[in-house]
């Protein structure tokens, strides 16, 4: 785990801070509801199809895939913003942000301890060029 901190680019980063902003809201707002887990897993299938025919070419380069984190993340990007809408509907919400300071307060340090934490990786665990 630590190497793969190590090496992350910083557009990974990003996703991963979407990731975990998305997963505290999601932990502090989640409803049983299957309806709209069932909906927006349909969305993902749909917009995820479309997103990995986009980036690969084919079905049959997605099914051979090197890098089966991207497919995934095609997949997973279309359910967490179809999901996320309807967990903050009516709780005050702009944009991604909660009406609540402190509850953002919290998502952000998540995040900046995970880019921390990278640091920290990329400085003792980072792979050196070759």
């Amino acid at each position: 785990m630590f190497r793969y901190l190590a090496n992350l680019h910083y557009g990974m980063k990003i996703l991963w801070c979407y990731f975990l902003w998305y997963l505290y809201f999601v932990c502090t707002y989640f409803e049983l509801d299957l309806e709209l887990w069932s909906r927006s897993t349909g969305i993902a299938i749909l917009v995820g199809f479309a997103l990995n025919i986009n980036g690969f070419g084919s079905i049959g380069k997605i099914l051979s895939a090197k890098n089966k984190w991207q497919v995934f993340r095609f997949f997973l990007v279309p359910f967490c913003v179809s999901s996320f809408p309807s967990l903050i509907k009516g709780k005050g919400f702009w944009l991604f942000f909660s009406p609540e300071p402190g509850e953002n307060l919290i998502a952000c340090t998540i995040c900046v301890l995970f880019l921390f934490l990278a640091w920290i990786c990329e400085k003792y665990y980072a792979e050196s060029p070759t």
